[in-house]
């Protein structure tokens, strides 16, 4: 099991800076890395000697290991998250970098799918590795309207519109046989008590109905959680072929596949790291010890859009030696010119209008 940043082993300053060091040569270049190495390239003021035994007790501590018989180690990914948490100084991308990068996202079409594309594309290619960017949507499923349409005896379609113009359809059964009369006034009853709220709010007010009632809004309630739960539809991927040819195994490159193209496991990983602030970012190191689909991938994450009202993810995905001061700065910097933008695009529409959603382009 993983340790958390809490009780991550403490080291000294000169630990810290032979831990800082092994990182960047290995993200520079994935070989062992060897105390006469650090020695020779980065001019320290003490013996290999002196190196060797401080790199034996990080290998103690789980910060680094010896992958094979070289007398080089390789940071661990405890030994990344130390780094990345309490080591690591991010530097901005150049502002020849963020100058292109603010021209070229603010000469498309904002929200649209070749807006995202592009996203994608500058992500992909700024941080030197795989990329992914999601549409905005509803950061809640409001209620909109419900119909419940008998079908044959006891069996009934319940259909539920959302407010973001998704709609959902179960079929349900009910304890007696009812006429479309009543259901009618069933769906009318829920359709004047719920209009706008949020799934938390529908199950609220499913205690003051009757009983009929109270069923079905408990179950349109358990809708729309799905659909809060499941909002990530489209998601636009660029750079998978640079990055699975960054790995030296198979094992990571096929991790990389899975994560990218198949879709329960990217809304799992996804609904459970987006940062909740807008364009604040995360990193997560070999899935943090939480999923396996991840061992060998690092991601780096965050949520661009409009703090409590709509939102999307972008993020890098890269080997665990990824560039990390690269990458975070890349992803933050991208984040900011893309909230930025939806921003501004919403104080200029009239009142009771909203963007439309990119996410029905496809």
């Amino acid at each position: 099991m993983i340790p958390d940043d809490a009780h991550l082993p403490e080291l000294t300053r000169r630990q810290e800076e032979i831990l800082s060091l092994i990182v960047r040569a290995y993200t520079q270049q994935p070989e062992p890395v060897s105390s006469k190495l650090l020695v020779e390239k980065f001019g320290l003021g003490y013996s290999s000697a002196t190196v060797r035994n401080e790199m034996a007790t990080l290998e103690e501590l789980g910060y680094i290991a010896q992958p094979h018989t070289s007398a080089g180690r390789v940071p661990t990914q405890i030994g990344y998250r130390y780094f990345v948490r309490r080591l690591l100084n991010v530097t901005d991308i150049s502002t020849t970098e963020q100058a292109r990068i603010s021209e070229r996202l603010q000469s498309t079409p904002l929200a649209t799918e070749q807006w995202m594309r592009l996203a994608a594309t500058i992500l992909a290619r700024t941080a030197q590795t795989a990329a992914l960017v999601t549409p905005v949507s509803a950061d809640t499923s409001r209620f909109k309207h419900l119909e419940l349409i008998s079908i044959q005896g006891r069996l009934v379609l319940m259909v539920l519109v959302l407010q973001e113009g998704t709609v959902h359809q179960q079929m349900i059964t009910l304890a007696e046989a009812l006429p479309q009369t009543r259901l009618s006034e069933t769906a009318e009853l829920i359709n004047r008590l719920c209009m706008d709220s949020n799934a938390t709010e529908v199950r609220a007010r499913s205690v003051q109905m009757g009983v009929l009632e109270r069923e079905i809004t408990e179950l349109v309630a358990d809708m729309m959680g799905k659909a809060d739960a499941n909002q990530i539809g489209l998601v636009y991927r660029e750079g998978l072929s640079d990055l699975i040819s960054a790995f030296p195994n198979n094992e990571g490159a096929q991790q990389a596949v899975r994560v990218l193209e198949e879709r329960a496991i990217l809304n799992m990983i996804l609904s459970q790291v987006m940062p909740p602030m807008i364009n604040s970012v995360q990193v997560v190191i070999a899935g943090n010890g939480r999923w396996e689909e991840m061992s060998h991938l690092t991601m780096v994450i965050s949520r661009y859009g409009i703090q409590g009202q709509a939102s999307g993810a972008i993020g890098v995905l890269g080997p665990m030696h990824i560039n990390y001061g690269r990458a975070i700065s890349t992803v933050g910097y991208v984040s900011n010119v893309m909230s930025n933008m939806i921003s501004h695009a919403f104080e200029r529409l009239p009142p009771g209008e909203s963007e439309p959603d990119s996410s029905k382009d496809e």
